[in-house]
């Protein structure tokens, strides 16, 4: 007995461990022996459906995850070892590290090939499970078209002998996740508990009156979804409806009456006469100025016919326009957003009939509809509702660790929940 001696710890495992503190270490034991226990493993290893209930995914990207977590072993048994080591590169990690962990097991089909069918795959999950409370009849009828406008937003630049379709590089990634950031956040966040706080999860309320038809509404959703991604947890609680042209006419006079009410942040929404649906985020009250004003939390995006996201470039700071009542041509009334006068971003102009969408360097946005001269079909514009609540998480916010002490009840049905305090 005295000559008995432990297996040696895998180096990665000690590796790994050195990214936590030791609290954090006797947490996430816990966290793995809670799960453990309910995997009827005797507190070996956590099994894939108990993994997949308590990080509430399912489907294909799930069992990729499991899958790469556990090192991909056939034994379906995902240790304590495997959930450091992976939460360590995933978490911990480094900005390419973590880029490419998420690379990997977005191939779902694990082929060696990150093709539209994977992502498409990936994106029915996200949706399903953001949404999926919440989608009515017709929604779940139009789910295919939503795939299709996130998907349209992604490049595929390699060929791969044998397969029909192409692949994605590590490139083509990051470029996608630059534009769509709330399906970087989601992907980002997979380990974390999941709770309505978790990163890529949230949806805003949207408000607006009982004399309003929702069917009558830009802002799905899903598209609310996408626009938050590249905002503040603050900024995600609710919206109010401040201005809609089929309620309150295309009126320019009426439309700035409705939103320089109020003195917070906005998001406006064009749909024009050949269907595409765009606008733009104003972290800045709208107010008359000569010149263009603003700050770098402003952005650019599209809605339809594809999902994304346009933020500042810093190549200028012409971020928001709002000219009213100027009798110069060198100052044309309306509002808009970057570029140059005359050569904007995004503008509509005082009339409310007509307005432009340009190639822009301040955002690094294209022409956001087919063609440069736009005529709106519906307006609408939102108040981002700042939330008065002080949620700050000290420091390190968002990480599993920190999120797992919030999330005490699982380990209360197992006796655990205060084994490491």
């Amino acid at each position: 007995m005295g000559n008995a001696q432990s297996p040696p710890a895998d180096p990665r495992f000690t590796s790994a461990s050195r990214a936590f503190t030791r609290k954090e270490l006797e947490d996430l034991r816990s966290l793995f022996v809670s799960l453990a226990l309910q995997s009827q493993s005797g507190g070996e290893c956590i099994s894939l459906p108990v993994f997949q209930t308590y990080f509430q995914l399912h489907g294909p990207l799930s069992e990729r995850l499991f899958d790469l977590i556990k090192q991909k072993r056939e034994d379906q048994k995902l240790t304590f070892e495997d959930l450091v080591i992976a939460k360590a590169t995933y978490e911990k990690g480094t900005a390419e590290e973590i880029e490419e962990f998420v690379y990997q097991f977005l191939d779902v089909n694990g082929d060696g090939v990150l093709g539209r069918s994977d992502l498409s795959s990936v994106l029915i999950t996200i949706f399903k499970n953001i949404f999926d409370n919440d989608l009515s009849e017709d929604h779940a009828a139009s789910e295919q078209n939503t795939v299709r406008i996130f998907l349209d937003s992604a490049n595929f630049s390699i060929n791969i002998e044998g397969h029909d379709e192409k692949s994605m590089s590590l490139a083509d990634l990051r470029s996608w996740f630059a534009v769509l950031p709330s399906v970087r956040k989601f992907l980002g966040s997979l380990l974390m508990p999941p709770d309505p706080g978790r990163p890529g999860s949230q949806v805003p309320r949207l408000s607006h009156g009982d004399n309003v038809d929702s069917s009558m509404i830009l802002l799905k959703k899903e598209y609310a979804w996408h626009i938050g991604g590249a905002l503040a947890e603050e900024e995600l609680e609710e919206w109010k409806l401040l201005y809609h042209s089929s309620y309150n006419g295309l009126s320019f006079s009426t439309f700035l009456g409705n939103i320089t009410n109020n003195h917070g942040r906005t998001v406006l929404i064009i749909k024009d006469k050949e269907g595409h649906i765009y606008g733009g985020y104003a972290s800045q009250p709208w107010e008359r100025h000569s010149d263009f004003y603003g700050d770098m939390k402003s952005f650019l995006f599209q809605l339809y016919p594809k999902a994304s996201i346009y933020r500042p470039t810093g190549a200028n700071r012409n971020l928001q326009w709002c000219a009213v009542n100027f009798s110069s041509e060198d100052i044309p009334n309306g509002i808009g957003y970057g570029g140059r006068v005359n050569h904007f971003g995004l503008f509509i102009s005082a009339s409310f009939d007509q307005g432009q969408t340009f190639e822009c360097t301040t955002f690094g946005s294209p022409c956001l509809s087919t063609t440069n001269r736009i005529s709106p079909q519906v307006i609408e514009c939102w108040e981002v509702v700042q939330s008065t609540k002080q949620e700050k998480r000290d420091g390190v916010r968002g990480t599993v660790l920190e999120r797992f002490k919030e999330d005490r009840h699982m380990l209360n049905m197992v006796g655990l929940a205060n084994s490491s305090e």
